[in-house]
């Protein structure tokens, strides 16, 4: 099937559209439930409002986003690598960092030692 220079509404149920390929398409306002998604690419894409929600996303790769007033709640980034990253005024509140690491050094140990030296008194 191939739609061309139209607009449509598609109610998709059930289906197996695997291997499809949507270039210069508006589908701002979709919805995608409880869909296959395994080795999707997206390139060149506007996903400003987005939300993903309960999402399975193991071993992918984000590259070259612009992530400005994102936020991030209850993810699993475990043995995750931020690398050539601004993260500048980024929060990180009420996480687990065991054996988390910036540059090398333990985030546990530079906490550790910045509440001792006393600024880290409320």
């Amino acid at each position: 099937m191939k739609i061309e220079r139209k607009r449509e509404v598609m109610d998709v149920l059930e289906a197996d559209i695997s291997g499809s390929s949507f270039r210069d398409v508006n589908v701002a306002g979709s919805s995608f439930h409880d869909v296959n998604m395994s080795r999707l690419s997206i390139s060149k894409a506007n996903l400003a409002g987005a939300t993903i929600d309960d999402a399975m996303m193991p071993g992918s790769r984000f590259h070259d986003l612009n992530l400005i007033g994102a936020s991030f709640d209850k993810v699993n980034m475990a043995n995750a690598i931020i690398e050539n990253a601004n993260l500048a005024s980024v929060q990180i509140r009420n996480c687990k960092i065991g054996g988390m690491c910036i540059d090398g050094v333990p985030v546990e140990d530079m906490l550790i030692a910045y509440r001792a030296s006393g600024k880290g008194q409320n």
